[in-house]
């Protein structure tokens, strides 16, 4: 199933400048998706983090992996309407630079729920490389 950006605006809360997914191109609600972030050197980061060397902020890759991730969750009838945070990030790696011009293959996959907790594993690629990858806990509010 895919989603344009208007119908991902439906279902999570974030919008421009801090909607970092641009597109769904697969997901099934509630276990997993893929995303695509399309890096342009016209995002607001760029202005100011390392200006002569634009290079995507870590924590910016990290939290597109979680607006993914609040997408498949929301797209759940049980979670439609709700917000979805951080509760914890563990073992993030990250092993190659995101510059503009890139497109970032959001990959992500809940793993467990219990209650309004969850975990779930992530990973961003451009191209076949690994950009980010990283395991998350959050909580439904």
């Amino acid at each position: 199933m895919k989603l344009s950006i208007d119908e991902i605006k439906k279902i999570i809360p974030h919008r421009e400048p801090f909607l970092l997914v641009d597109e769904v191109i697969d997901f099934i609600p509630r276990v997993s998706g893929i995303g695509l972030k399309y890096v342009n050197a016209e995002d607001f980061y760029f202005k100011g983090h390392f200006p002569e060397f634009p290079v995507m902020p870590g924590v910016l890759i990290t939290e597109s992996l979680a607006q993914m991730g609040a997408i498949v969750l929301l797209s759940d009838p049980e979670y439609s309407g709700k917000l979805v945070f951080f509760t914890g990030i563990e073992k993030a790696k990250f092993r190659r630079k995101v510059i503009p011009g890139d497109i970032l293959k959001l990959e992500v996959k809940i793993t467990r729920m219990r209650g309004r907790f969850g975990f779930g594993n992530a990973i961003a690629k451009v191209g076949e490389e690994i950009a980010c990858e990283a395991s998350f806990s959050f909580s439904v509010a």
